[in-house]
């Protein structure tokens, strides 16, 4: 028998589900709201530890149904309540202007600091003072790209399960550890002790980043600090990394964007971690 379609956006699940847009609801409940295909299916195949699955529910058109049925097969393999819904209640849960008619309820997904270094991380992504959610999840899906072993938003920074966050990540966030809600001076220290270089990523500094692949230094496990988009990283911040280091602009541009930037360094640390003895290695056997 068909499954009943979901018609009315003043149903129980759907406003539940468009809760979710608030912070202090996402909180509360520990869900939170991935739209599209691509989250969708990268929720479907992740289990969170010890939580069971992490996509929970599925919202979807019938139209979308069709188009995705791998995605809506997958879901009920994992458990997840699918609702077959009106294009009218999909709108009310997406948070887009134009839904893709396939909307996901997912458990929270972000892991302990202490958790991830205990992991030993080569590669760190730092997320200090950043307030655009959609900058925050393209920096994850730039860390993710670039190989990082995780991702960590301190307390000052937007939150992780942002609507915006999650779009941007395009389904980043399920690919590799983020610790979320650690102040600056304790992700530092926890890193630091495990042997983690912790680098500040800033474009007032004196140190490029050419000289720290001239140097070979690169190849260290390292941690990248990011700051905020429009005035950087405040010098407390800067005071606690073991250097400051800027992306040297050859050309004419004033400066890069803060993604731009964070995939520069990022695959900066990335190739040298995979070269013989970092970028000097290669270098010399030129």
């Amino acid at each position: 028998m068909a499954s009943p379609v979901l018609t009315s956006p003043r149903s129980p699940r759907v406003v539940a589900a468009r809760r979710l847009a608030r912070r202090n609801a996402r909180g509360r409940e520990r869900r939170f709201i991935a739209e599209g295909p691509q989250a969708v299916r990268e929720a479907a195949g992740h289990v969170g530890d010890g939580a069971g699955p992490t996509l929970v529910e599925l919202f979807v058109t019938e139209d979308a149904a069709d188009r995705h049925a791998d995605i809506v097969a997958e879901g009920r393999a994992v458990g997840a309540v699918v609702h077959l819904a009106t294009d009218e209640v999909l709108a009310a849960v997406s948070q887009t202007v134009t839904p893709q008619g396939i909307v996901g309820v997912c458990r929270f997904v972000d892991t302990p600091l202490p958790r991830i270094v205990a992991a030993r991380p080569r590669l760190v992504a730092v997320l200090a003072h950043v307030r655009d959610p959609g900058n925050a999840g393209t920096v994850l899906r730039c860390a993710d790209a670039a190989g990082a072993d995780a991702v960590v938003l301190t307390d000052a920074s937007v939150d992780l399960y942002n609507p915006k966050s999650v779009r941007a990540s395009a389904g980043s966030l399920f690919h590799l550890p983020v610790a979320v809600s650690v102040p600056v001076a304790e992700a530092v220290h926890q890193l630091r002790q495990d042997g983690v270089r912790v680098l500040a990523a800033d474009g007032s500094a004196q140190r490029d980043l050419d000289t720290e692949l001239d140097e070979g230094l690169l190849g260290r496990p390292t941690a990248w600090i990011f700051g905020n988009e429009a005035w950087g990283l405040p010098e407390e911040t800067r005071a606690l990394a073991d250097e400051v280091v800027r992306v040297p602009i050859h050309g004419r541009a004033e400066s890069l964007n803060l993604a731009t930037a964070a995939a520069v360094c990022l695959y900066a640390s990335a190739r040298a971690q995979r070269a013989p003895r970092g970028c000097r290695g290669v270098m010399s056997s030129r």
